[in-house]
């Protein structure tokens, strides 16, 4: 197979692949054996029939074809691996040339556009050094929280006052557009200040007492109207405040399973410092990819960049229930850039470091990963798995599990060290590497023991059909 790269573009290539007849051969044999199965020639079982049979009574114009379609894609992947090339998308595949009978000299010649991954060398991770910042918990940190539990245990009263921020008021609202109605809500409770409604809402409210109502100009958010002027009259049923209860011991017995306030202090501190140790995680994770990626030309394949965004703004557009037509802002396109920019860097930098550390990917670290999404979702795991894998986007996955675990591999070989230069222990959040050896080992003396009962299981079957023979 003779194969020629040209560079399109720094991050896209065209293959020009040439095959010769003898690699060809296998392809037009299993599809003359396919075609075999799906004819009736008479004289000739189905599954039985002579190539060269085939190719008279179906035409080797049809054999071709079926070889082609069958063996481009495999031929295309060997061109791959043998020039190093790392596709980020699917190619777009030209066929120049197939010959159109068995003696035909013509040579099966095919192109294959296709943007990849730059080429780049990482730093070596062993010995590497990275400073992250070290996690402090403060008694305001601890304060905090105190006060957002005890947010969740505050009661709403009525007050015979006007309504203020912070306050919920109980209102009916009436939007007019010239003087008709297009929308009404009644008994609608709203937070003052929150501005989750209407703009202008807040303003409005803000001084009326109970019983009392106005008029405002304000932008429909949603309907048949969105983003329209409207007249809107807001009437006032009620004003309610939230009354909290005083932080003591009654309290942190009614919110918690302690008796005392500062036990649950205590209990509040700890879970305070496990979250911070978790952010420091993240952190030293974030260093860990910045450290590989300074310094290094990354350019990313510009149609994949493109696609990634148009997709990420069409979730956003989905998400904030927009309407399908609206033109996302400049800056959320900015923000997309950005996002999209960055994975494809970190995606990139990932892969050539699971490549640089050897990572082997197994059955069980995909159907585990597979696993895990389809529980987050509430999925049936088995029906998650074979809709994957009929959609063809098994590859992407195993893709995932193999920067997922060259991230770990990765950091597991790296020192970090917090500001007052002590080491950090990250084994909890990185998993022990001896573990994860010795589960690639017992997976691998299974896949053994698999494989030799196959073997043991056929040679019992020969041994029984050479005794019956006897």
């Amino acid at each position: 197979m003779k194969i020629s790269v040209r560079n399109l573009e720094p991050t896209k290539v065209r293959l020009t692949v040439t095959v010769e007849a003898e690699e060809l051969d296998p392809y037009l044999d299993a599809a003359r054996k396919e075609i075999g199965k799906q004819v009736n020639i008479p004289g000739f079982r189905k599954g039985h029939v002579p190539g060269k049979i085939i190719d008279q009574r179906v035409g080797f114009a049809s054999v071709a074809g079926e070889a082609v379609n069958n063996g481009v894609p495999e031929l295309y992947s060997k061109a791959l691996n043998e020039k190093k090339i790392h596709p980020m998308d699917q190619p777009k595949l030209d066929v120049k040339e197939v010959p159109q009978s068995s003696t035909d000299d013509t040579k099966l010649k095919f192109t294959a556009e296709v943007e990849v991954r730059p080429k780049f060398e990482l730093p070596a991770v062993e010995g590497m050094s990275i400073e992250v910042q070290k996690p402090e918990v403060s008694d305001e940190d601890v304060d905090k929280r105190i006060e957002a539990l005890r947010q969740r245990f505050g009661t709403l009263v009525g007050v015979d006052r006007p309504a203020k921020k912070g306050d919920y008021a109980n209102i009916d609202l009436d939007a007019k557009i010239d003087g008709k109605s297009v929308d009404s809500q009644e008994g609608v409770s709203y937070e003052l200040g929150s501005a989750t409604m209407l703009d202008g809402l807040d303003e409005a409210l803000d001084g009326l007492s109970a019983g009392e109502e106005t008029t405002f100009e304000g932008t429909l958010e949603a309907g048949e109207h969105q983003g329209e002027k409207a007249q809107v009259s807001v009437k006032v049923n009620s004003v309610k405040a939230e009354e909290l209860p005083e932080i003591d011991d009654d309290f942190a017995q009614e919110a918690s399973e302690f008796d005392t306030l500062e036990e649950l202090k205590a209990d509040v501190r700890k879970q305070s410092e496990t979250d911070a140790e978790g952010r420091q995680a993240t952190e030293a994770r974030d260093a860990f990819i910045a450290q590989l990626e300074d310094g290094l030309e990354l350019p990313v394949p510009s149609g994949v960049k493109a696609s990634m965004i148009e997709e990420r703004l069409k979730n956003a557009q989905t998400q904030g229930n927009a309407a399908n037509d609206a033109e996302p802002t400049d800056d959320q396109k900015k923000e997309a850039d950005e996002a999209v920019e960055k994975e494809l860097r970190d995606q990139m930098v990932l892969d050539a470091l699971a490549e640089q550390l050897d990572v082997k990917v197994s059955q069980t670290d995909v159907t585990n990963f597979l696993s895990s999404i389809a529980q987050q979702y509430g999925m049936d795991p088995n029906n998650f798995i074979n809709a994957i894998v009929n959609n063809g986007q098994l590859g992407s996955a195993v893709q995932e599990v193999g920067r997922s675990k060259g991230l770990l591999a990765g950091m597991r070989a790296v020192t970090f060290k917090d500001t007052d230069g002590k080491v950090l222990d990250l084994t909890k959040f990185l998993g022990d590497e001896a573990q994860e050896e010795e589960n690639e080992s017992v997976e691998a003396a299974s896949a053994a023991a698999a494989v030799a009962d196959q073997v043991s299981s056929k040679a019992d079957a020969q041994t029984d059909g050479e005794e019956s023979a006897e």
